[in-house]
Protein backbone atom coordinates (compact mmCIF):
# COMPACT_ATOMS: atom_id res chain seq x y z
CA UNK A 1 0.00 0.00 0.00
CA UNK A 2 1.55 3.17 -0.89
CA UNK A 3 0.93 6.39 1.63
CA UNK A 4 -1.19 9.10 0.47
CA UNK A 5 1.41 11.58 1.34
CA UNK A 6 3.36 10.24 -1.72
CA UNK A 7 2.40 11.33 -5.17
CA UNK A 8 3.45 8.87 -7.71
CA UNK A 9 3.34 9.99 -11.53
CA UNK A 10 2.11 7.50 -14.10
CA UNK A 11 4.08 7.81 -17.38
CA UNK A 12 3.32 9.26 -20.20
CA UNK A 13 4.54 10.94 -23.82
CA UNK A 14 5.38 14.44 -22.67
CA UNK A 15 3.20 17.05 -24.84
CA UNK A 16 4.94 18.74 -27.34
CA UNK A 17 7.81 17.10 -27.10
CA UNK A 18 10.78 17.11 -29.54
CA UNK A 19 12.25 14.10 -30.97
CA UNK A 20 14.92 14.63 -33.42
CA UNK A 21 17.81 12.14 -34.40
CA UNK A 22 19.95 14.10 -31.28
CA UNK A 23 17.30 13.49 -29.22
CA UNK A 24 16.59 9.79 -29.95
CA UNK A 25 20.67 9.00 -29.76
CA UNK A 26 20.72 10.70 -26.24
CA UNK A 27 17.45 8.34 -25.45
CA UNK A 28 18.68 5.80 -26.78
CA UNK A 29 22.52 5.93 -24.74
CA UNK A 30 20.52 6.51 -21.65
CA UNK A 31 17.92 3.42 -22.20
CA UNK A 32 20.77 1.13 -22.74
CA UNK A 33 22.30 1.95 -19.54
CA UNK A 34 19.49 1.60 -17.73
CA UNK A 35 18.52 -1.63 -19.37
CA UNK A 36 22.24 -2.81 -18.23
CA UNK A 37 21.47 -1.64 -14.60
CA UNK A 38 22.46 1.38 -14.37
CA UNK A 39 21.13 5.03 -13.09
CA UNK A 40 21.98 7.60 -15.33
CA UNK A 41 23.09 10.99 -14.70
CA UNK A 42 22.04 13.75 -17.02
CA UNK A 43 24.82 16.69 -16.04
CA UNK A 44 24.79 20.01 -17.72
CA UNK A 45 24.20 24.08 -17.92
CA UNK A 46 20.48 25.22 -17.33
CA UNK A 47 18.18 25.39 -19.86
CA UNK A 48 19.99 22.76 -21.90
CA UNK A 49 16.86 20.22 -21.73
CA UNK A 50 17.95 17.97 -18.45
CA UNK A 51 14.84 17.69 -16.64
CA UNK A 52 12.72 17.36 -19.88
CA UNK A 53 14.92 14.67 -21.22
CA UNK A 54 15.04 12.74 -18.08
CA UNK A 55 11.21 12.76 -17.85
CA UNK A 56 11.05 11.41 -21.63
CA UNK A 57 13.48 8.50 -20.67
CA UNK A 58 11.40 7.49 -17.73
CA UNK A 59 8.45 7.47 -19.72
CA UNK A 60 9.58 5.05 -21.93
CA UNK A 61 10.33 2.84 -19.32
CA UNK A 62 6.81 2.62 -18.54
CA UNK A 63 6.99 1.99 -14.81
CA UNK A 64 5.49 4.72 -12.13
CA UNK A 65 7.78 7.51 -11.73
CA UNK A 66 8.76 8.97 -8.37
CA UNK A 67 9.83 12.70 -8.80
CA UNK A 68 11.95 14.49 -6.29
CA UNK A 69 13.24 17.95 -6.29
CA UNK A 70 16.67 18.24 -4.68
CA UNK A 71 16.70 21.51 -1.42
CA UNK A 72 19.49 22.33 0.54
CA UNK A 73 16.75 21.99 3.98
CA UNK A 74 16.88 17.98 2.95
CA UNK A 75 17.95 15.73 5.02
CA UNK A 76 17.88 11.85 5.29
CA UNK A 77 14.47 11.29 6.75
CA UNK A 78 13.23 13.80 3.72
CA UNK A 79 14.12 10.92 1.41
CA UNK A 80 13.55 8.15 3.38
CA UNK A 81 10.50 8.33 5.56
CA UNK A 82 9.68 9.76 9.07
CA UNK A 83 7.50 9.88 12.30
CA UNK A 84 3.93 11.99 11.43
CA UNK A 85 1.56 12.39 14.07
CA UNK A 86 0.54 9.03 16.31
CA UNK A 87 -2.15 5.81 16.26
CA UNK A 88 -4.10 5.50 18.61
CA UNK A 89 -5.47 2.09 20.36
CA UNK A 90 -8.83 2.16 22.77
CA UNK A 91 -10.25 -0.88 24.39
CA UNK A 92 -13.38 -0.53 27.13
CA UNK A 93 -14.53 -3.33 28.98
CA UNK A 94 -17.75 -3.34 30.15
CA UNK A 95 -17.89 -6.83 31.29
CA UNK A 96 -19.11 -6.40 34.49
CA UNK A 97 -22.13 -3.77 34.56
CA UNK A 98 -20.87 -1.45 37.55
CA UNK A 99 -17.04 -1.97 36.69
CA UNK A 100 -15.36 0.11 33.49
CA UNK A 101 -12.24 -1.06 32.67
CA UNK A 102 -10.14 1.18 29.78
CA UNK A 103 -7.49 0.51 27.93
CA UNK A 104 -5.21 2.87 25.71
CA UNK A 105 -1.94 2.38 23.55
CA UNK A 106 -0.69 5.22 21.74
CA UNK A 107 2.17 4.88 18.98
CA UNK A 108 4.13 7.33 16.99
CA UNK A 109 2.97 6.79 13.41
CA UNK A 110 5.77 6.20 10.54
CA UNK A 111 5.09 7.47 6.78
CA UNK A 112 7.65 6.02 3.82
CA UNK A 113 8.76 9.16 1.94
CA UNK A 114 9.25 8.84 -1.80
CA UNK A 115 12.62 7.14 -1.90
CA UNK A 116 11.12 4.38 0.33
CA UNK A 117 8.47 3.95 -1.98
CA UNK A 118 10.59 3.70 -4.89
CA UNK A 119 12.76 1.24 -3.57
CA UNK A 120 9.99 -0.90 -2.28
CA UNK A 121 7.66 -0.75 -5.58
CA UNK A 122 9.71 -0.54 -8.01
CA UNK A 123 9.20 2.76 -9.64
CA UNK A 124 11.04 5.08 -11.45
CA UNK A 125 12.81 7.41 -9.37
CA UNK A 126 13.95 10.76 -11.21
CA UNK A 127 15.96 12.92 -8.63
CA UNK A 128 16.02 16.99 -10.30
CA UNK A 129 19.19 19.03 -9.18
CA UNK A 130 19.94 15.93 -6.74
CA UNK A 131 23.08 18.13 -6.26
CA UNK A 132 21.20 20.92 -4.65
CA UNK A 133 20.49 18.66 -2.03
CA UNK A 134 23.59 17.99 0.78
CA UNK A 135 25.74 15.55 0.26
CA UNK A 136 24.97 13.81 4.14
CA UNK A 137 21.07 13.74 2.92
CA UNK A 138 21.80 11.69 -0.16
CA UNK A 139 24.68 8.72 1.25
CA UNK A 140 21.09 6.79 1.76
CA UNK A 141 21.65 6.18 -1.88
CA UNK A 142 25.76 4.64 -1.66
CA UNK A 143 23.85 1.46 -1.08
CA UNK A 144 20.53 1.45 -2.66
CA UNK A 145 22.68 2.22 -6.09
CA UNK A 146 25.77 -0.93 -5.23
CA UNK A 147 23.82 -3.40 -2.90
CA UNK A 148 20.14 -2.75 -4.10
CA UNK A 149 19.98 -3.01 0.08
CA UNK A 150 17.77 0.23 1.92
CA UNK A 151 18.96 0.92 5.14
CA UNK A 152 15.93 1.69 7.09
CA UNK A 153 15.84 3.64 10.59
CA UNK A 154 14.71 1.86 13.74
CA UNK A 155 11.40 3.79 14.33
CA UNK A 156 9.97 2.28 11.10
CA UNK A 157 9.30 -0.90 13.18
CA UNK A 158 10.09 -3.24 10.48
CA UNK A 159 12.95 -4.91 9.00
CA UNK A 160 15.95 -3.04 9.37
CA UNK A 161 17.23 -3.61 5.62
CA UNK A 162 14.75 -3.17 2.46
CA UNK A 163 15.44 -5.22 -0.25
CA UNK A 164 15.20 -3.10 -3.21
CA UNK A 165 12.88 -4.21 -6.37
CA UNK A 166 14.79 -5.44 -9.32
CA UNK A 167 12.32 -2.70 -11.15
CA UNK A 168 13.49 0.22 -9.35
CA UNK A 169 15.44 2.42 -11.62
CA UNK A 170 17.04 6.38 -11.10
CA UNK A 171 17.64 8.71 -13.11
CA UNK A 172 19.17 11.53 -11.73
CA UNK A 173 20.00 15.65 -12.95
CA UNK A 174 22.46 17.91 -11.73
CA UNK A 175 23.70 21.47 -12.56
CA UNK A 176 28.10 22.29 -12.95
CA UNK A 177 28.93 22.48 -9.82
CA UNK A 178 30.17 26.15 -10.03
CA UNK A 179 26.78 26.98 -9.91
CA UNK A 180 25.23 28.62 -7.10
CA UNK A 181 23.49 26.55 -4.38
CA UNK A 182 25.09 23.43 -6.07
CA UNK A 183 27.01 21.46 -3.80
CA UNK A 184 29.62 19.01 -4.62
CA UNK A 185 28.06 15.23 -4.79
CA UNK A 186 30.03 12.37 -2.93
CA UNK A 187 33.09 10.27 -5.42
CA UNK A 188 31.30 7.43 -4.34
CA UNK A 189 28.29 7.86 -5.03
CA UNK A 190 29.22 9.35 -8.49
CA UNK A 191 30.79 6.19 -9.15
CA UNK A 192 27.44 4.42 -8.72
CA UNK A 193 26.34 6.30 -11.90
CA UNK A 194 26.79 6.94 -15.27
CA UNK A 195 27.13 10.85 -16.19
CA UNK A 196 26.10 12.34 -19.60
CA UNK A 197 27.19 15.37 -20.23
CA UNK A 198 24.57 17.17 -21.73
CA UNK A 199 25.36 20.57 -24.20
CA UNK A 200 23.61 22.93 -26.27
CA UNK A 201 20.91 21.33 -28.77
CA UNK A 202 22.50 21.12 -32.42
CA UNK A 203 20.98 23.33 -34.85
CA UNK A 204 18.64 21.68 -35.91
CA UNK A 205 17.01 20.74 -32.72
CA UNK A 206 17.32 24.05 -31.74
CA UNK A 207 14.62 25.17 -34.93
CA UNK A 208 12.29 22.37 -34.04
CA UNK A 209 12.15 22.89 -30.37
CA UNK A 210 11.15 26.50 -31.38
CA UNK A 211 9.05 26.17 -33.81
CA UNK A 212 6.87 23.76 -31.92
CA UNK A 213 6.67 25.50 -28.42
CA UNK A 214 5.66 28.90 -30.52
CA UNK A 215 4.17 27.75 -33.55
CA UNK A 216 5.94 30.14 -35.51
CA UNK A 217 6.74 29.34 -39.32
CA UNK A 218 10.21 27.57 -39.96
CA UNK A 219 11.94 30.84 -41.48
CA UNK A 220 10.84 32.70 -38.47
CA UNK A 221 12.42 30.33 -35.71
CA UNK A 222 15.57 29.94 -37.85
CA UNK A 223 16.18 33.57 -37.82
CA UNK A 224 15.57 33.85 -33.71
CA UNK A 225 18.06 30.54 -33.65
CA UNK A 226 20.42 31.76 -36.05
CA UNK A 227 20.46 35.34 -33.51
CA UNK A 228 20.82 32.74 -30.58
CA UNK A 229 23.70 30.86 -31.97
CA UNK A 230 25.47 33.70 -33.01
CA UNK A 231 25.54 35.67 -29.64
CA UNK A 232 26.55 32.34 -28.11
CA UNK A 233 29.21 31.85 -29.84
CA UNK A 234 30.43 35.06 -29.97
CA UNK A 235 32.30 34.79 -26.57
CA UNK A 236 30.95 38.21 -25.36
CA UNK A 237 28.42 37.06 -22.54
CA UNK A 238 28.99 36.46 -18.88
CA UNK A 239 26.53 32.97 -19.43
CA UNK A 240 26.09 31.52 -22.96
CA UNK A 241 22.29 32.13 -24.18
CA UNK A 242 19.80 28.80 -24.34
CA UNK A 243 17.20 27.48 -25.59
CA UNK A 244 15.22 28.89 -23.16
CA UNK A 245 16.04 32.25 -25.07
CA UNK A 246 14.69 31.06 -28.16
CA UNK A 247 11.51 29.93 -26.66
CA UNK A 248 10.84 33.21 -24.77
CA UNK A 249 11.47 35.76 -27.63
CA UNK A 250 9.50 33.34 -30.51
CA UNK A 251 6.34 33.13 -27.94
CA UNK A 252 6.61 36.44 -27.32
CA UNK A 253 6.56 37.30 -30.90
CA UNK A 254 3.73 34.80 -31.63
CA UNK A 255 1.69 37.05 -29.29
CA UNK A 256 2.01 39.95 -30.14
CA UNK A 257 2.33 39.30 -33.99
CA UNK A 258 5.40 40.97 -34.37
CA UNK A 259 6.86 41.26 -37.58
CA UNK A 260 10.62 40.26 -37.71
CA UNK A 261 12.51 43.14 -39.10
CA UNK A 262 15.38 45.45 -38.76
CA UNK A 263 12.84 48.77 -38.57
CA UNK A 264 10.79 46.93 -36.33
CA UNK A 265 12.20 48.69 -32.86
CA UNK A 266 9.86 46.10 -30.94
CA UNK A 267 11.80 43.42 -32.40
CA UNK A 268 14.86 44.26 -31.78
CA UNK A 269 13.78 45.36 -28.08
CA UNK A 270 12.40 41.91 -27.27
CA UNK A 271 15.65 39.93 -28.62
CA UNK A 272 17.85 42.58 -26.25
CA UNK A 273 15.30 42.31 -23.20
CA UNK A 274 15.16 38.55 -23.14
CA UNK A 275 19.37 37.76 -24.14
CA UNK A 276 20.50 40.64 -22.13
CA UNK A 277 19.10 39.47 -19.02
CA UNK A 278 19.62 35.70 -19.99
CA UNK A 279 23.50 36.23 -20.40
CA UNK A 280 24.07 38.27 -17.37
CA UNK A 281 23.84 37.14 -13.53
CA UNK A 282 26.12 40.22 -12.38
CA UNK A 283 23.85 42.86 -13.00
CA UNK A 284 26.56 45.00 -15.12
CA UNK A 285 25.41 47.69 -16.92
CA UNK A 286 28.59 48.13 -19.24
CA UNK A 287 28.11 44.57 -20.15
CA UNK A 288 24.09 44.34 -20.85
CA UNK A 289 25.00 47.91 -22.99
CA UNK A 290 28.01 45.49 -24.79
CA UNK A 291 25.75 42.61 -25.21
CA UNK A 292 22.38 45.02 -26.54
CA UNK A 293 24.51 46.48 -29.14
CA UNK A 294 25.75 42.72 -30.36
CA UNK A 295 21.86 41.80 -30.79
CA UNK A 296 21.22 44.88 -32.70
CA UNK A 297 24.00 43.91 -35.33
CA UNK A 298 22.64 40.71 -35.20
CA UNK A 299 19.04 41.37 -35.64
CA UNK A 300 20.03 43.53 -38.65
CA UNK A 301 22.67 41.23 -40.31
CA UNK A 302 19.50 38.27 -40.30
CA UNK A 303 16.52 40.62 -40.99
CA UNK A 304 18.62 41.64 -44.34
CA UNK A 305 19.68 38.26 -45.30
CA UNK A 306 15.78 37.81 -45.06
CA UNK A 307 14.77 40.31 -46.87
CA UNK A 308 16.81 38.88 -50.22
CA UNK A 309 16.40 35.86 -49.55
CA UNK A 310 12.75 36.66 -50.14
CA UNK A 311 14.01 38.77 -52.98
CA UNK A 312 15.59 35.87 -54.50
CA UNK A 313 13.21 33.41 -54.25
CA UNK A 314 10.56 35.54 -56.20
CA UNK A 315 12.96 36.46 -58.78
CA UNK A 316 13.45 32.88 -59.15
CA UNK A 317 9.53 31.99 -59.55
CA UNK A 318 9.50 30.02 -56.09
Amino acid sequence: MIDEMTTVLEPSPLPDFVETKYVRDLTHRALTYIKAGFPVHFRGPSGTGKTTLAMHVASKIKRPVVLIHGDEEFTTSDLVGGEHGYRMRKVVDRFVSRVLKTEEDMVKRWVDNRLTVACKHGFTLLYDEFTRSRPEANNILLSILQEKVMDLPVGRGAEPYLRVDPNFTAIFTSNPEEYAGVHRSQDALRDRMITMDLDNFDYETEVAITRTKSKLSKPRAEMIVNIVRDLRESGRCEFAPTIRGCIMIAKTLKVQDIALSSSNGNFTQICQDILASETSRVGSKTNQERVKEIIKGLVEKYTQEGVLNERNGRSNGD
